[in-house]
């Protein structure tokens, strides 16, 4: 499933979703995001309004997960077990909905028999949001944010049924239709929510062969390799 996405930029982000996000010194996020990596995402604020905040790309950062527990990835939220699992089940009987704002994610293609990675967009190659769940942490310096993505069966969906393995179950992003977004952010019931689970209209998407991105440097690197496998197939 989707473990790699490129987020918008801070001024697309404000332009489309009217979202600041103050990272004072911190610097910005990365252009690609993977596990564990800052990402901003996109929920409805104590004012009201939609509030933007940087977030780690995980339900449960690495650094979270207690020594002697086996590591585990929590990048995406399957819709059908999404509450029952513990990593998950607390933010969506909590409805702590978020959106994910990006301009394309990155899955493998298996049509020439062998793996080649492939962005996933929108036609008209504007942003999206895709729907999520967000978490809040304690911080040394404060509170501290994860995020994960919700994804759906797409055995029968024309374009995301292209991906992953052959014979693998295929899963597909949840995209939140723009004039949708307000609606997403302010869902209260759990079943209610589960409406917005559904396919997007493969017509509106597109797909291309996109580029493998250099390796991190080791001082740079968040992801260990083990991780970042499915963007180098």
């Amino acid at each position: 499933m989707c473990v790699n996405f490129r987020p918008p930029d801070p001024e697309l982000l404000d332009t489309v979703m009217g979202v600041i996000i103050d990272l004072h010194d911190t610097g910005f996020w990365r252009t690609e995001t993977w596990k564990d990596y800052g990402a901003p995402i996109v929920r409805r604020g104590v004012d009201g309004q939609r509030e933007g905040l940087l977030a780690s790309y995980g339900m449960v950062p690495r650094k979270r997960i207690p020594p002697g527990v086996r590591p585990f990835d929590t990048m995406n939220a399957r819709a059908e077990t999404v509450g029952q699992l513990r990593s998950f089940s607390g933010a969506w009987k909590k409805s702590q909905l978020c959106l994910v704002p990006m301009t394309a994610f990155y899955e493998p293609n298996y049509e020439i028999g062998k793996p080649v990675r492939w962005g996933i967009g929108m036609a008209d190659q504007s942003m999206f949001a895709v729907a999520g769940l967000w978490r809040e942490w304690d911080g040394e310096a404060g509170p501290e944010h994860s995020f994960t993505q919700l994804t759906i069966n797409a055995d029968e969906h024309p374009l995301m049924r292209r991906f992953h393995k052959p014979g693998d179950e295929k899963r597909a992003l949840v995209i939140v239709p723009q004039a949708e977004w307000d609606d997403w952010l302010d869902c209260t019931a759990p079943e209610y929510t589960r409406s917005f689970l559904r396919p997007y209209p493969a017509e509106q998407m597109r797909a291309w062969e996109f580029p493998v991105p250099p390796r991190a440097k080791k001082q740079e690197a968040v992801t260990p390799a083990s991780d970042t496998q499915m963007g180098l197939l």
